[in-house]
């Protein structure tokens, strides 16, 4: 009985010690994966998931707006004491200094306190990519107005999946994943652009398919454009509040 209770944790032994040497050898191979090795077969890289993410570009942190300009050339909207911005009439719309294609982007933005106005009217700005391709920012918390409009819409295509809002002058986070068109080189569009968004948690927009360029009145139509283009946020006559925006490349920036 003895002999054959010893047997048996040679066995486990020589067993455990088996499975801990093939373990550092997968170790060590996938540390020295050789080049060409096929994408998701290596060694994630190593982040602090902040946030922001050790990985992220910030865009605005509170301290100053260098990573943004406006139509005239460096950006003039205004850093509260708050460590917010606010846009203006005289600065209108702003965009990144950098280009980006496919990204995930963090920002979060709040509307006026105290309403002012209805539907469109009532806390209205919006986030584009590439400056085509818009997520509408509206104060949709007891604001009817048409189903596209809505905070988290793509803007005049679809309505958010559900209306995830809170209340005026409270702050809203917006986290987007965009992936960006492809186009042949005859201009035609390969792959259309592609948006999910997740409104204060909540998943608004699951992976969908742009349908073009955002337009107000006319339809939506795709016109080649460059791989890489600026984050754009709207100036659209209400005082809409922005901090913490972070974005990290999924693509090289240029």
């Amino acid at each position: 009985m003895l002999r054959c209770q010893l047997s048996k944790l040679d066995s486990r032994l020589r067993g455990g010690l088996i499975l801990g040497a093939l373990l550092a050898c997968a170790a060590a191979m996938a540390a020295e994966a050789p080049e060409g090795t096929p994408p998701g077969m290596e060694e994630p890289k190593i982040i602090d998931p902040g946030p922001p993410p050790s990985d992220a570009i910030v865009l605005f942190d509170g301290k100053n707006l260098d990573e943004w300009r406006d139509k005239d050339g460096p950006c003039d909207w205004t850093i509260l004491e708050d460590g917010s911005m606010e846009g203006n009439k005289e600065s209108g719309s702003i965009q990144t200094a950098k280009s980006f294609g496919d990204c995930q982007l963090h920002l979060e933005w709040a509307a006026p306190a105290t309403p002012a106005g209805t539907g469109q009217q009532r806390g209205n700005s919006g986030v584009y990519f590439q400056g085509n391709y818009e997520v509408q920012i509206l104060d949709s918390y007891e604001n009817a107005t048409y189903y596209h409009g809505q905070a988290g819409a793509i803007y005049k295509q679809y309505a958010p999946l559900v209306n995830a809002c809170r209340k005026p002058g409270e702050w809203q986070t917006f986290d987007i994943i965009y992936h960006r068109p492809r186009f042949g080189a005859d201009g035609s569009v390969q792959t259309p652009a592609y948006i999910t968004v997740l409104h204060n948690g909540v998943l608004i927009q699951d992976h969908a398919e742009v349908l073009g360029t955002t337009h107000h009145k006319n339809a939506p139509e795709y016109k080649q454009h460059p791989d890489s283009g600026p984050i754009s946020l709207q100036w659209h006559n209400n005082p809409v509040r922005f901090r913490n925006i972070w974005i990290r490349p999924l693509e090289p920036v240029e």
